[in-house]
Formats: C-alpha cells, sequence, structure tokens
C-alpha cells in the first residue's frame, strides 16, 4: 500500500497522540514514578475507569514531555499542580485535548491525581494535580467535574514535604500560589508490570 506525504504525516501523527495506548495495553492498572527534586511519588494508573485519560497522560511520559518540568501551583490544603511548564515557565508541547471521564466514579480524595483543565469541561492537556485533601467541589455533580485517573501508591511523605514549601506570587509570571524554592519533576517513568 502507498501512502501520500499528508497521509504519512497523519499516520505518525496519530501515532504520537494514541502512544500511550500501546504502553502495557492489556494492564488495567499501569504505575509510574513521578522522579521529584524532594523525592520519589509512584503513582497507580486506573486505566479501567479512565482509559482516555491515562493513554493520554503516558503518551506524555513516552515522549518525555514531562521531564525537567515544575510544579508551578501550590495551595497546601488544596492541591499541587504541573506537567505544563519547564523549568523557565515555558509552556511544553501538548497533545489535543482529552474528552472529560469525570463521571467515572472515581472522586477527587486525599492522594489521588487528576487532570488540571479550563473552564470548557473538554480542554484537559497535559496538566496535572494530587488532591491536597478531599475535594468534592472537583467532582461532576449538575456540571463536569475533573478527571481523576489513579492515586499515590508510594511516596506520600514527597507530597507532605512539597506541602510545607512556602508559596508566593511570582513577580515574573504575576501567578499566585508558585512554590518559593521551586520543585522540578525530573523524570516521569513508567514501571515494569508486576
Amino acid at each position: 500500500m502507498r501512502y501520500g506525504l499528508s497521509a504519512l504525516i497523519l499516520l505518525i501523527a496519530s501515532t504520537w497522540v494514541q502512544a500511550g495506548q500501546f504502553l502495557q495495553a492489556n494492564n488495567l492498572f499501569p504505575k509510574v514514578r513521578i522522579i521529584t527534586s524532594h523525592g520519589d511519588i509512584d503513582v497507580e494508573l486506573d486505566r479501567s475507569r479512565a482509559p482516555l485519560t491515562v493513554n493520554n497522560f503516558l503518551s506524555y511520559v513516552k515522549h518525555k514531555r514531562y521531564n525537567n518540568t515544575v510544579f508551578h501551583r501550590l495551595e497546601p490544603e488544596f492541591v499541587l499542580q504541573g506537567g505544563g511548564y519547564d523549568a523557565s515557565y515555558k509552556p511544553i508541547e501538548e497533545l489535543k485535548p482529552v474528552f472529560n471521564e469525570s463521571g467515572n466514579g472515581l472522586k477527587n480524595q486525599f492522594g489521588t491525581i487528576a487532570m488540571a483543565r479550563l473552564a470548557e469541561p473538554h480542554s484537559a492537556t497535559s496538566q496535572f494535580y494530587f488532591n491536597l485533601q478531599d475535594n468534592p467541589s472537583l467532582d461532576p455533580g449538575r456540571r463536569w467535574g475533573y478527571t481523576v485517573f489513579g492515586r499515590i501508591s508510594a511516596g506520600e511523605d514527597v507530597i507532605e514535604k512539597i506541602r510545607a514549601i512556602q508559596t508566593d506570587t511570582s513577580a515574573e509570571l504575576g501567578w499566585p500560589n508558585v512554590p518559593v524554592e521551586p520543585v522540578l519533576i525530573k523524570t516521569v517513568l513508567l514501571l515494569p508490570e508486576q
């Protein structure tokens, strides 16, 4: 079968977009290790409840898009958010937005990982957050919620260490709740299947 140049580009692009679906494709609960400047956080993802979101997240992992990014938002009694900016606060390259799977039964409870998004419900791309307490206001109800797609399985002590970091409004960016001491995501690794 012969492909024209535009068809070949589309085929390559769709493979890049869907790369996560090919990683441990039969594993409903893949695990990743987020190696930060403050320690390691292991997360068990839930492909059984949020397959599109997990595959989206794993696509960023596969293509090393999370390497050398930062947690740019820390609200100690709310969330720790990252996955969108490099250490210079430049946006990372994003994939297409993923469909909102917030109605999957998983709740925004302490220790879960969920997708950040804009006001439009299907606008999540690369940014994710950890719930630092139970946040029922982020769950779906009469409106779309925020998709939970996994839970911390090891490294809660690292989350507590990061949670204690002082935050301020960034003079360069004008953003509130930015950690004064940068919290770097060095890399995110897909762990071998058990």
